[in-house]
């Protein structure tokens, strides 16, 4: 059925004075005006970094519109139209979102916080439910791109993405309850604390997604791909298991440190699961041992990591802000979606002519936040760095050979050395 609404369709410049009066009203000076653009047709304008909080877009038509980095937060999207909109990097927290339609849509590294995305529709002036139009996209594929956004707490419940990507985004604590998912992608997602109640993920892509406590009451996963889930199933021996209490085997890895090994027990989790055991942040960890340990989501900030020994580990979305790593070993570990924000993984100096580099090398990096982080001499070579954020990263002699860098922000000098790589 087609749109029974009168559409204004409208120029760059005509938008651009709406988009300067809203900025005035945001910023409460004389002269400014909410903008309120519903119904209109805004296909294939620009956007890109403005600032629409709080703008009402309701049922507007937005085709392939450049919105890449705008702020969207608490603006009324209900029912827009949205496909093939480029929204990477935008900001959508709380975000009225309800019956938009988000096929072929770009939204790489937004952050949707909150957004509500249940089914909903609006109806005409004859009081006909409007339905978008198809844009000339018969045989397009309908699902949205979603990877690497944040949609914690996001209400889902009703939505329709077939065939979207939600490949490393985070859906903690999401509600999808009688969602339509069927073929979409959810590859090292986090669906922690979700409800996927009576949903329906025929055929899905789950591979190495994080399904910790999720509701699935009645969900249909038919023939969907569930290799390397991580679930509240321990994946080998837990804190129960250790040889002496925890805060003993740290006391003793204390005592080890100072006596330069001749006392004490060097503190060695290789092949643990940590998950549910106390904090480590600014815990004294130098030279401990984790090989291919699980310690997912646990706070290391401010921890002092130094030589560790952590290849193999399960790192993703654990807290290693300020923490220091330097010389530490993590080839091969997943980090994805680790927050090392000012970590220290330069060398570590051991004398004139010696030094231990942090070898990163072959690691899953996918959405780490290393803003600000002294990565200097890190061996990157063969990591996976989609969607990583290396932005006021010193990388000075860093390795990035075979890196791959996909949407990855990186500081100006580094994407213009490793431009054939992005």
């Amino acid at each position: 059925m087609e749109d029974s609404r009168p559409i204004k369709k409208i120029e760059q410049a005509e938008l651009n004075q709406i988009l300067r009066k809203h900025s005035m009203f945001r910023t409460a000076r004389m002269g400014g005006a909410r903008a309120i653009l519903t119904g209109y047709d805004l296909s294939n304008l620009v956007f890109a970094g403005q600032d629409l909080s709080h703008a009402d877009l309701t049922g507007a038509v937005m085709f392939r519109a450049d919105l890449h980095n705008a702020k969207l937060d608490y603006a009324i999207l209900f029912a827009a139209d949205l496909t093939q909109a480029n929204l990477a990097g935008a900001s959508l927290i709380r975000a009225d979102m309800r019956g938009a339609s988000l096929r072929g849509t770009i939204l790489t590294n937004a952050d949707m916080t909150g957004v509500d995305l249940r089914e909903g529709s609006i109806a005409g002036a004859d009081g006909r439910v409007v339905k978008h139009s198809d844009h000339g996209m018969k045989g397009h594929k309908p699902g949205a791109d979603l990877s690497g956004a944040n949609m914690s707490s996001a209400k889902l419940s009703g939505a329709i993405a077939i065939n979207s990507d939600f490949s490393d985004t985070n859906l903690k604590n999401a509600k999808l309850v009688r969602a339509s998912l069927q073929g979409s992608t959810f590859s090292n997602a986090n669906l922690e604390n979700a409800d996927l109640t009576m949903s329906d993920l025929r055929q899905a892509d789950l591979k190495g997604a994080v399904m910790v406590n999720v509701s699935m009451n009645l969900t249909n996963i038919a023939d969907a791909d569930l290799s390397g889930v991580l679930t509240d199933k321990a994946v080998g021996p837990t804190i129960k298991d250790l040889p002496f209490p925890l805060d003993e085997m740290l006391r003793q890895h204390q005592q080890w440190l100072s006596t330069n090994g001749r006392e004490g027990i060097r503190f060695d989790v290789s092949s643990f699961d940590l998950r549910k055991s106390a904090s480590f942040s600014r815990a004294v960890l130098t030279l401990m041992r984790g090989v291919g340990a699980m310690l997912y989501g646990m706070d290391f900030s401010d921890a002092q990591l130094q030589v560790s020994e952590l290849s193999d580990a399960d790192l993703r979305h654990s807290n290693l802000m300020s923490a220091d790593l330097r010389g530490t070993d993590l080839r091969r570990a997943k980090l994805n979606n680790a927050n090392l924000q000012g970590a220290r993984l330069q060398p570590l100096i051991l004398g004139e002519q010696r030094a231990m580099k942090t070898n990163l090398s072959q690691a899953n990096l996918r959405s780490v936040n290393f803003t600000g982080a002294n990565l200097q001499g890190v061996n990157f070579s063969g990591a996976d760095l989609t969607n990583a954020n290396l932005i006021g990263c010193d990388t000075a002699d860093a390795n990035f050979e075979g890196a791959i860098l996909k949407e990855a922000r990186l500081n100006p000098g580094l994407q213009a050395q490793l431009a054939g790589q992005i």
